[in-house]
């Protein structure tokens, strides 16, 4: 096969793997990536324990799609699940991309607002299931048919708040350094085989989550050099790339989309 033989038939191949599961997609980070990527023409998963609003996200993909170019699904989620519930949702997940999964953002995350000795035990279960466990499984179960057909990408929504010390959300900083570490490892397990594994780390975002503190959001960032908390669709932006063929030669980094916090951070 020639070199234009060769890049014609990757272009072909990449034209139809559009589509993408993403976790916790219902809301903030999630669902923006969700609507960016539909924008760009991918059929994508939106999961969530949230029926209600997993079928809004959908409603708002569909409508917003050209001409049907863009598709979308909700699959309800529970990440705190076993290993084999979670298996068993990788298998409904491919069911209903069409017996092909193209993509993995792991978006969904947990992160309890208190200090070492107030974390609950349940929380702490929960935590390290939805934040570690599920990406791990799930990652397990869905990257070795990506692999096999040689094609595919995976990105870990990571945070600034991996790469510091901080005196509440701590288990929340570990387990994303955690993740960021899985990507890592990801990358050189399955990228050889045509799956590049990539990491995007916000920074202080402005989310449904954390609507109720814009104050402390907004006092946060104000001596990054953005000067400004972050926007949902900006950390999309970023994902949306590292599942372009743009992207293609980028394997195991991890992007700061963080208005710069972590680079120049003194205090």
């Amino acid at each position: 096969m020639t070199t234009t033989q060769s890049t014609q038939s990757t272009r072909s191949v990449t034209q139809e793997h559009r589509t993408v599961l993403v976790t916790g997609s219902t809301s903030g980070i999630g669902a923006a990536t969700a609507r960016t990527l539909a924008a760009q023409g991918w059929r994508v998963l939106v999961t969530g324990r949230d029926r209600t609003r997993g079928d809004a996200v959908v409603a708002d993909l569909v409508a917003g799609a050209d001409a049907g170019a863009a598709r979308a699904v909700f699959l309800p989620s529970d990440l705190t699940g076993t290993p084999e519930a979670l298996r068993a949702f990788a298998a409904a997940a491919v069911e209903a991309a069409g017996g092909r999964l193209d993509a993995v953002v792991h978006n969904a995350a947990l992160c309890p607002p208190v200090d070492t000795v107030s974390l609950s035990d349940a929380d702490l279960e929960a935590t390290l299931a939805v934040n570690v466990r599920a990406p791990h499984v799930l990652t397990a179960a869905l990257a070795p048919a990506m692999a096999e057909r040689g094609h595919g990408a995976i990105v870990v929504i990571g945070s600034w708040m991996a790469h510091l010390g901080h005196p509440f959300v701590g288990l929340y900083s570990a387990t994303k350094a955690a993740e960021i570490q899985l990507a890592r490892s990801w990358a050189a397990e399955f990228g050889p085989r045509g799956v590049r594994v990539n990491t995007v780390s916000p920074g202080a975002t402005r989310t449904p989550v954390n609507a109720s503190a814009g104050d402390v959001v907004a006092a946060m960032t104000a001596g990054t050099p953005a000067g400004r908390p972050g926007r949902p669709e900006e950390v999309a932006d970023a994902v949306a790339w590292l599942l372009s063929e743009a992207s293609g030669y980028v394997h195991g980094a991890e992007i700061a989309v963080d208005g710069g916090i972590t680079a120049t951070r003194s205090a």
